[in-house]
C-alpha cells in the first residue's frame, strides 16, 4: 500500500488554481454523471412499455426494466475498471474526456431506440462513460487536494451526484408533456463540458512523475499486501451497492404505484389520467426527497469521517442504512408517510462519497484509478443482480421485496470491520 500522493499547493500552503480547477472538472463531471444516471429511472417503466407495445403494470415490462437497468450496471461496473486502466496510462485529464463524451453520446442515442433491447444497449454503452468517470475524478482529486481537504471534497463530490439528479428530475418535470423519450437528449449536454476540461485542466503532479516507471497490472491488485486490501473493499462495495441499487431504483417505483392504488380505492376515484399524473408526481417528489437527503448526508459522513476515521464511518453508515431500510418496509405505510422515511434512508446514502476519497489512497499511484474503479464498480456487478433479483422475489409486493435490500447492507458492515484505516486528517 502507498502513501497519498503529495498534494499540488504553493510554498505557503494555500489552495492552487490546479486544485480549484480539477475540483470543478471532477465535481461537474459527477454532476452529469447524476444527470445522466437517472434519467433512465424517470421514465423507466412507461418508455419500456411503450417500446414493448404494453401497459406499464404488466409483470414482462417491470422485467425488461429490471435487465435494462441491470445491463447499465454492469457497464458501469466495467467501465470502471476499463477507464481505471487508459487513466493510469494516458492520465487522469485525457481519460475524463473520454469518459464524459462516451456518456453523454450514448444516452444522447438512447432517444433513438425502437426496442428495448436497444435501449438497453445503449444503457450498457453510456454506463462504460459513468463508471469510468468515478475512478478517474477519485483519483484525480486524491492526488490534487492536501488530505485534510479530503471528508469534505468527498462530501462535495458525491453532492454534485444528487444535485445532477435533481436536474434530471426538473428535466422530467418540464418535458413531462413531450415523448418520454425526449429526456435523454438532455443527456448529451455534458459533451459541452470537454472543451473547458482539454485546455484549463493539466494532469496531476503525482502521475506525470509515476508514469515513465514500470506499470503494473490489474492483476497485481491480487498480490502480496494489496491482496487483502482487494478483496475487503471489493466485498464492502459489493454488499453496499447491492442493497442501495436495488433500493434506488424500486424505491420510487414503489412509492408511486402506492399513490395510485391509494386513489384507486378512494370513496370517490379520480380519472385514470389524474391517478397516473399523480403517481409520476410521487415518484419525482420521492426521488427529490431522496436527493436533499442525501445531500446532508454527504456532510454528515464526512464529521464522521473527521471523528471516527473513515472504516467507522463507513460501516456505521452501513448499518444503520439498512436498519432503516427493514424500519421503513416492515409495515404498510401511506405514501406521504413513506417521503419521512426516505429523509433517514438519503441521510444514510453519504457512506457512498466517503468511497470517494478512501479508496484511491489504498492502491499505488499507477494502480490507483484501477484499483479504486475495480473495486467500487465490480461491485455494481453484484447490485446488477440485486436489481433483478429482486423482481422475482416470491414476495406478495415491491414492499416486501424491498424490504430485504437492508440485508446485504448490514453484511456491509460487518465486513467493514475488516477494512485498512488511514485517518481523516484534521
Amino acid at each position: 500500500m502507498s502513501a497519498p500522493a503529495p498534494a499540488v499547493t504553493d510554498k505557503n500552503g494555500k489552495i492552487t488554481s490546479h486544485q480549484v480547477k480539477s475540483g470543478v472538472a471532477a465535481w461537474l463531471g459527477w454532476m452529469f454523471d447524476g444527470l445522466d444516471m437517472h434519467l433512465y429511472t424517470l421514465v423507466a417503466l412507461p418508455f419500456v412499455a411503450e417500446l414493448m407495445g404494453l401497459i406499464d403494470t404488466d409483470q414482462e415490462v417491470k422485467e425488461k426494466a429490471s435487465y435494462i437497468q441491470a445491463a447499465f450496471l454492469a457497464g458501469w461496473a466495467l467501465g470502471g475498471g476499463l477507464f481505471g486502466l487508459v487513466g493510469d496510462r494516458l492520465g487522469r485529464t485525457r481519460a475524463l474526456i473520454l469518459t464524459i463524451l462516451t456518456y453523454a453520446l450514448f444516452t444522447g442515442l438512447s432517444f433513438f431506440a425502437q426496442t428495448w433491447w436497444q435501449l438497453m444497449i445503449f444503457r450498457f454503452l453510456a454506463a462504460l462513460g459513468i463508471g469510468g468517470e468515478w475512478a478517474v475524478g477519485a483519483s484525480l482529486l486524491s492526488e490534487t487536494w492536501p488530505a485534510k481537504w479530503r471528508p469534505w471534497l468527498a462530501a462535495i463530490l458525491q453532492t454534485g451526484v444528487n444535485i445532477g439528479v435533481l436536474f434530471a428530475n426538473l428535466a422530467g418535470f418540464l418535458l413531462s408533456s413531450y415523448p418520454n423519450r425526449t429526456v435523454f437528449l438532455v443527456g448529451v449536454i455534458p459533451a459541452l463540458l470537454v472543451l473547458w476540461i482539454r485546455k484549463e485542466v493539466p494532469e496531476p503532479e503525482a502521475w506525470e512523475q509515476a508514469k515513465g516507471t514500470v506499470r503494473p497490472g490489474i492483476a497485481d491488485l491480487f498480490r502480496g499486501n494489496l491482496l487483502r486490501t482487494t478483496l475487503v473493499t471489493l466485498l464492502v462495495c459489493s454488499f453496499s451497492l447491492s442493497g442501495h441499487w436495488a433500493f434506488m431504483f424500486w424505491s420510487t417505483q414503489q412509492v408511486g404505484r402506492l399513490q395510485i392504488e391509494t386513489m384507486q380505492h378512494a370513496d370517490l376515484p379520480p380519472s385514470t389520467e389524474e391517478i397516473r399524473s399523480a403517481g409520476k408526481s410521487m415518484t419525482n417528489k420521492a426521488l427529490s426527497v431522496l436527493m436533499f437527503s442525501s445531500i446532508l448526508g454527504n456532510f454528515v459522513a464526512a464529521v464522521l469521517a473527521k471523528f471516527l476515521g473513515y472504516r467507522w464511518a463507513i460501516l456505521l453508515l452501513c448499518a444503520v442504512y439498512g436498519a432503516m431500510l427493514f424500519l421503513t418496509y416492515s409495515v404498510v405505510r401511506l405514501p406521504a408517510e413513506m417521503l419521512w422515511w426516505f429523509v433517514p434512508l438519503g441521510i444514510c446514502q453519504g457512506v457512498f462519497g466517503l468511497f470517494t476519497m478512501y479508496m484511491p489512497p489504498l492502491f499505488p499511484t499507477l494502480l490507483r484509478t484501477t484499483g479504486a474503479g475495480f473495486c467500487y464498480n465490480i461491485g455494481r456487478l453484484a447490485a446488477a443482480g440485486a436489481t433483478i433479483v429482486l423482481v422475482f422475489l416470491p414476495v406478495p409486493d415491491l414492499r416486501h421485496a424491498l424490504l430485504w435490500t437492508g440485508g446485504p447492507l448490514l453484511a456491509a458492515a460487518c465486513v467493514g470491520l475488516m477494512l485498512p484505516e488511514h485517518q481523516a486528517e484534521a
